[in-house]
């Protein structure tokens, strides 16, 4: 009796291409499942450091709010943007990064958004507003200020 298959001697260039096609296939699955450790851990990372603010600052929610923005753009790979609050129907930005003094303090004011804005769309029910380009936005609401 053989220790191999007669199949397995017979085509052995088969059996090649097979175990190529398997470690290929291995290869991609282990990169795949590499990223998603990488991605999480980066996250438990980031929670972990909002956490460690979050102790350190009792009462003050500035630092905690500088945190998450700071973190969410690293995550997100993004070079500016504003972390606001809604109160009472109106907004105003807790934390900025990347914006010019003018611009953030302005955002700091609180502001009530105007109908069809992408802030009165969360406040209206939206889980996520995107904008990709302020100025189509306006443009598409009949707005140019």
């Amino acid at each position: 009796m053989s220790a191999t298959p007669e199949s397995t001697v017979a085509n052995p260039e088969q059996l090649i291409a097979d175990l190529q096609r398997q470690l290929a296939e291995c290869r991609t699955e282990l990169t795949q499942r590499t990223a998603e450790r990488d991605e999480a851990l980066e996250q438990q990372t980031a929670t972990a450091e909002v956490l460690q603010v979050i102790n350190s600052s009792p009462g003050d929610l500035t630092p905690v709010f500088e945190m998450l923005l700071e973190r969410a753009h690293r995550l997100c790979g993004i070079a500016f943007g504003a972390l606001q609050l809604e109160e009472a129907g109106k907004f105003r930005s807790v934390a900025a990064r990347g914006l010019g003094g003018g611009l953030a303090d302005l955002l700091r004011e609180p502001f009530e958004p105007v109908p069809g804005s992408p802030p009165r769309r969360l406040i209206d029910g939206e889980r996520i507003v995107h904008v990709a380009d302020l100025a189509g936005e306006r443009a598409a609401a009949g707005r140019t200020e």
